[in-house]
């Protein structure tokens, strides 16, 4: 089990040191930002939406500690070149397992690389950290751009 631990550290120190997909895409068509007050943490997620409602692009800028930008960086990857509903299926799915729950789409989906943020559903203060990119996303994917906090 260690070994299982000690290569998600490094996978998610990979994507905070080297986080793919980092930048403002300058063709966005969707954007939205999010905020964790408690840890600092900043997201702009950007989508290039094709006219095939898929996700063509997409990309973060911010700042936070390396969970959140490793998750940020995990995310881009997950949802590029899905379709909008299979990008917020995967955002559902993610939500639900950083709490240790199950979604519908769960047993539909491949949720191996998410998995390696699974451990902060025990650090409640972490899980807002992990989900902060996805809800981002989520806001920006339904069109609505608007701020999204960790915090109500």
């Amino acid at each position: 089990m260690t070994e299982l631990r000690d290569l998600y550290q490094a996978v998610i120190l990979d994507h905070n040191n080297n986080p793919r997909n980092y930048g403002k895409l300058t063709l966005a068509n969707r954007h939205a930002e999010g905020v964790n007050p408690l840890c600092g943490d900043q997201v702009n997620v950007f989508f290039r939406i094709g006219d095939d409602v898929s996700v063509k692009e997409v990309g973060f800028e911010g700042r936070g500690c390396a969970i959140c930008m490793a998750s940020a960086s995990i995310m881009t990857e997950t949802v590029k070149h899905l379709s909008v509903v299979q990008a917020d299926q995967y955002v559902t799915a993610f939500c639900s397992l950083a709490v240790g729950e199950n979604s519908d789409f769960a047993g539909r989906l491949d949720l191996s690389t998410l998995k390696i943020l699974a451990g902060v559903k025990a650090y409640p203060a972490r899980i807002k950290c992990a989900t902060l990119a996805w809800h981002t996303a989520r806001s920006a994917l339904s069109k609505g751009g608007s701020s999204v906090t960790t915090e109500t």
